[in-house]
């Protein structure tokens, strides 16, 4: 709070600015060129949400889905017809009031094309039946109830890793129903069991795999140690320790380290501050893509694979790679 009301007003026009900017991307590093066009427009496809999140193209269907997670909705947008809801609630069916963020969060499709889940409100993955119901895939790890799942990645072996923060919780880490006293990374095999890769990471977000599937990579949302964590997945379904991959800490921008996304080549592309960051396989910042807010994750689609949209703040992005 600034209490010099000139201070404070210079605070709110800069504000204002920032966020009316238009996108731009920065390029820092040659290579960006074999992979994004500096020049490359970014369209603007739709806004007016509280916090979108989770985006995942259904290429089926031709649509981006995405969470908007206070509202409690996953939305679809396609090119020639724009928004509908695509569900509602999505992620907290209580009759009480749940907080401030009850929605679902990241999205993911499985093996079979059905939509994975992550949800703040229920404390669970879920995974919606090609008849329109939703089921359970794991709630509880040792008996003990998840805090928020926020994001997931799918195993080519239908091998399922998620992220469970606080961020769901009304209270965040004091809430009374938490039940498990720390933040972890989880592995759900195809049996359904749930077992505990690192509790180190003190507030996992964003999660992805290389594309040997070998490599975990998670996102740190914590302001002293916002790094982007990379993790060695073992035959027997352990992993290394987390090792620092990439340091946001010397970005400047809104947001923070958050969704993630890895190429075909192994670039990761991620959210954090600024906006969006390419990242090649040896953690070098090649650019990034300047939206001037908070911006939470990341997705590839589109009819020809090369669109990426972006869930920045209140609207969706898209722009095309190479």
């Amino acid at each position: 709070m600034f209490r010099n009301p000139i201070i404070a007003a210079f605070v709110l026009v800069f504000a204002a600015a920032a966020s009316a900017a238009e996108p731009s991307i920065e390029r820092l590093d040659p290579a960006l060129d074999a992979l994004l066009d500096k020049d490359a427009p970014i369209e603007l496809l739709a806004e007016g949400f509280v916090w979108s999140e989770g985006p995942v193209w259904n290429a089926p269907s031709g649509e981006l889905l995405f969470s908007d997670v206070p509202n409690n909705v996953i939305h679809a947008w396609k090119a020639g017809s724009g928004l509908r809801v695509f569900m509602k609630p999505s992620g907290y069916t209580g009759v009480a009031d749940y907080g401030g963020e009850p929605g679902s969060n990241g999205l993911a499709l499985d093996a079979r094309g059905r939509l994975l889940c992550c949800e703040h409100g229920d404390r669970r993955i879920s995974v919606l039946s090609e008849g329109g119901g939703k089921l359970t895939v794991a709630d509880r790890f040792e008996g003990k109830r998840f805090n928020s799942p926020n994001d997931i990645a799918v195993h080519s072996d239908g091998t399922l890793f998620f992220t469970d923060p606080i961020y769901g919780l009304p209270q965040k880490d004091k809430d009374p129903q938490r039940e498990l006293d720390f933040c972890g990374v989880f592995r759900i095999a195809n049996d359904g069991r749930v077992t505990l890769l690192t509790r180190e990471i003190e507030r996992p977000n964003g999660i992805a795999l290389s594309p040997d599937e070998k490599t975990l990579y998670v996102a740190n949302s914590h302001g002293p140690r916002p790094h982007i964590f990379a993790m060695d997945l073992k035959p027997d379904g352990t992993s290394s320790e987390p090792r620092t991959f990439f340091d946001t800490r010397s970005l400047k921008g809104p947001g923070g380290a958050d969704g993630l996304k890895v190429d075909s080549a192994g670039n990761l592309w991620a959210t954090g501050p600024g906006g969006l960051l390419v990242i090649s396989p040896a953690g070098k910042l090649l650019g990034r893509v300047l939206t001037h807010r908070a911006t939470a994750n990341v997705a590839f689609g589109g009819e020809d694979g090369k669109s990426v949209f972006l869930t920045a703040d209140d609207r969706i992005l898209r722009f095309k790679r190479k």
